[in-house]
């Protein structure tokens, strides 16, 4: 029979008949073709003493709270204990989010991925350059009026190194010069500084000079004058922070020798010398970046006997062996053979014919910084490493969540392939045709706009003894008067005070007077089939409860699709797993069957937590009972159709799965059937339902953080890659649940939008239980389903 299609509807007062033939659903105890022998009985209008849980039959209007206490149906009776937060609002997830990106930029930033220039300035015109700073030395001053430029004495070596520290290369080029007893000028980029602070002090400490080459080694010219200065300052602090010393030597990224300094570069030449900034380029350039060999960089950087020099090399960017090895040989080679001096840039100017010696005689470029700028520059540096380690932690997580979402793929395509073709196997049976009597129990609370088509789903069912408990839990609508005017007489309905839902359950089931219980919400419509369906699985003795296959009825919302969507992805394909598993989490409030000895063995339902299906379900597993899924077994609910409806309830649930996690924790240290539920069911929910949706902001955080700041091909192209898996993963869910494939034309948009929502629902659930606060039901807004399945899509 197709959804919607109910056959004949029985008339007001009269027991519905079933469809079906004869000899599919014989009656237990009587003639085939017979009535129920369910007796038609009416609440009396006064109430009587409460029920106990499991008794046969009780009477209809039980007082307040008997059977369970708040935790709620609605908001009619919240708990004075218990403390309701401040409606969720997205600033606190916010301002996590804008933390994280912050920290991100940081690290980019400190990458120097943001500030990497695409194209590097080469020589121009310089007819606007001094003839001497063209013509003249490598060390230029423009701090005053007239710019004037020093070359070293003859003989005199400074030995220069750009684009440290580097954690390898810059200890073995200082045990060089150690050993040597030579004294270099070091021109560090401040985003290494910040990370290897330590090494700028054995510099200082060494008798080395520091320089400041930059922050993150950009092409000067294609910045403007404030970005230059903050490369400048920021560099100058992190020297402070890590040495506690300040220094007025400066060298642009990508300069070259005196005579390559253009109309495009003097006046940042001069902007540098007015901040109070000596530029030093250089005369002789090793090239060792270039890995020529040994030789050639000693031959490239040996200096005139006529005049001294200074030599360009680098102790970072990349392997630097070569450079070491050539210090090894020329160093000695160059100082006791051929009788070179080795100073540095401060050293040399001093020694220089055109240095004042009567104001530079005691010159040096590094002076001792103040208190306050040492722990200005100590801060800079601890913000930025701490940035770094939690950027590394962030990468490690972001494996350890890859993997495991991975992981939960094929692990969900390998055991729902099973799962499904073992259940589909023709001779595949529970055990013999289960046709025992079946209570209905439906908990309502303000539920007019679907409690009609709900109870009709249930009465007119093609099974042959179903009673349908409607318990109203004080309603402030017509509720309770909807289903009674339904006039079926396998429909009772009892009225009592709100005690919320898990309360309603258990008065419900009281009154039941079968032993297999239907647990239905108050807007959920079910197929003809889905009551024998859902109850087949209990032919095996073992079984406790039953999951069915919860549908989205209203999918005409782009919100309501995207549940659609995540229903039969996530939700029926984890059900599958778990069935497989033996470590069913949850079976869904909308459709849910359970054997009253399973009820009486974990004591009902607890009001405990604000997932009680969720709760529920934990207790039967840990008290040994196999809880299964039954996919043929549907029923169609109303998803909320807007995003703030969506957030309460899926706040609610993700909350509510925690509080149920933290109740049953010990399960996770005992032994037998507790202990075995606790080790994988509970593990397997803290990961996958809470863990990963926690987590799993990072790929998407970390795919924009490459598209600005690192690779955008290679970023877009892995996150096009998950959306592929995503996708494929849709389409075999709904292949599996035989879905049309219409609705996944919104999921790209889904994992834009949809999915971000349940990040910050989750993140806000969590600090919500860390803060101590609880939350009380949510009702939400309905507009009622006519018939299952007769929606789009």
């Amino acid at each position: 029979m197709q959804p919607g299609h109910y056959g004949r509807v029985p008339q007001p007062t009269q027991y519905p008949q079933p469809t079906h033939t004869p000899q599919r659903f014989p009656q237990p105890g009587q003639p085939a073709g017979g009535t129920p022998q369910f007796p038609q009985q009416r609440p009396p209008s006064k109430p009587t003493a409460p029920p106990t849980f499991g008794s046969p039959g009780g009477p209809p209007n039980p007082p307040p709270n008997a059977g369970g206490g708040g935790g709620g149906g609605g908001e009619g009776a919240p708990d004075p204990a218990r403390k309701v937060p401040p409606r969720p609002r997205f600033l606190f997830v916010g301002f996590l989010l804008l933390v994280l990106v912050a920290v991100l930029m940081v690290q980019a930033y400190v990458q120097a991925q943001i500030a990497t220039p695409q194209n590097v300035h080469l020589s121009g015109n310089s007819d606007e350059v001094p003839d001497n700073v063209t013509n003249g030395g490598p060390i230029i001053d423009t701090t005053h009026d007239d710019p004037v430029s020093y070359s070293l004495r003859p003989k005199d070596i400074a030995l220069t190194f750009d684009d440290g520290p580097d954690p390898k290369w810059t200890p073995q080029v200082l045990d060089v010069l150690k050993k040597n007893h030579v004294h270099a000028t070091f021109f560090v980029l401040g985003s290494n500084v910040t990370k290897y602070p330590g090494l700028i002090k054995r510099m200082v400490d060494e008798g080395h000079e520091v320089g400041i080459h930059s922050f993150t080694h950009p092409e000067m010219s294609e910045m403007s004058a404030w970005e230059r200065q903050l490369q400048y300052s920021q560099t100058q602090m992190a020297i402070v922070g890590a040495a506690g010393v300040t220094t007025s030597l400066l060298r642009f990224p990508y300069s070259s020798e005196p005579d390559a300094i253009d109309n495009v570069y003097w006046p940042i030449v001069e902007e540098a010398g007015r901040l109070g900034y000596l530029n030093v380029v250089n005369d002789k350039d090793s090239e060792d970046w270039a890995k020529p060999g040994i030789p050639a960089i000693i031959k490239k950087t040996r200096p005139s006997p006529s005049k001294g020099e200074v030599a360009l090399f680098h102790d970072a960017g990349g392997n630097r062996a070569q450079t070491v090895a050539a210090l090894k040989v020329m160093l000695p080679q160059f100082a006791k053979q051929e009788g070179y001096n080795f100073v540095t840039i401060s050293e040399g100017l001093r020694r220089s014919k055109g240095w004042n010696q009567q104001t530079g005689a005691n010159f040096s470029a590094m002076q001792p910084a103040t208190s306050a700028e040492i722990w200005r520059g100590k801060a800079m540096i601890w913000v930025v490493q701490a940035s770094g380690y939690f950027v590394k932690g962030l990468v490690g997580l972001l494996t350890v969540v890859g993997v495991l979402t991975l992981g939960r793929l094929i692990l969900m395509l390998v055991l729902a392939t099973v799962h499904a073709r073992k259940r589909r196997k023709k001779t595949f049976r529970w055990g013999p045709e289960f046709l025992e009597p079946v209570s209905v129990v439906v908990p309502a609370y303000n539920e007019k706009e679907g409690i009609a088509a709900a109870v009709r789903s249930l009465a007119t069912s093609n099974y042959p003894m179903v009673e349908v408990i409607v318990v109203d839990d004080g309603s402030s609508d017509n509720t309770a008067e909807i289903a009674e005017g339904l006039g079926f007489a396998n429909v009772r309905v009892v009225r009592v005070p709100n005690g919320g839902k898990p309360a309603a359950l258990n008065i419900g089931t009281a009154w039941a007077r079968a032993d297999v219980i239907v647990m239905v919400d108050g807007d959920t419509i079910f197929e003809p089939d889905s009551v024998y369906e859902l109850v087949q699985p209990f032919a095996d003795p073992r079984v406790g409860g039953v999951a069915g296959n919860v549908k989205v009825g209203n999918r005409q919302s782009i919100v309501a699709r995207w549940q659609h969507i995540e229903y039969v992805i996530g939700f029926n394909l984890d059900r599958r797993m778990y069935d497989i598993l033996q470590c069913m989490p949850t079976i869904p409030g909308a459709i849910g069957a359970f054997r009253r000895e399973a009820l009486n063995d974990v004591g009902g339902v607890s009001h405990e937590t604000l997932a009680e299906d969720t709760d529920l379900t934990i207790a039967m597993g840990r008290a040994g009972w196999k809880v299964v899924y039954e996919e043929k077994a549907r029923a169609w609910t109303e998803a909320p159709s807007t995003i703030a409806q969506l957030w309460k309830q899926r706040y609610r649930w993700s909350y509510g799965t925690m509080q149920a996690m933290w109740k049953h924790r010990k399960a996770v240290f005992e032994r037998g059937p507790s202990g075995r539920f606790g080790r994988f069911g509970l593990v397997f929910l803290g990961i996958f339902q809470v863990g990963l949706p926690l987590f799993a902001p990072l790929i998407d955080v970390f795919a924009l953080y490459g598209l600005v700041a690192y690779d955008a091909a290679l970023s877009a192209g892995a996150w096009a890659g998950m959306l592929a898996l995503q996708f494929f993963l849709a389409v075999f869910a709904f292949k599996l649940d035989k879905e049309k494939l219409g609705p996944l034309w919104s999921l790209p948009a889904q994992q834009f939008v949809y999915r971000q929502l349940m990040y910050a629902v989750m993140i806000q659930s969590v600090v919500t239980a860390l803060t101590g606060a609880r939350l009380r039901w949510h009702k939400l807004h309905r507009t009622g389903l006519t018939a299952p399945g007769t929606t789009p899509g």
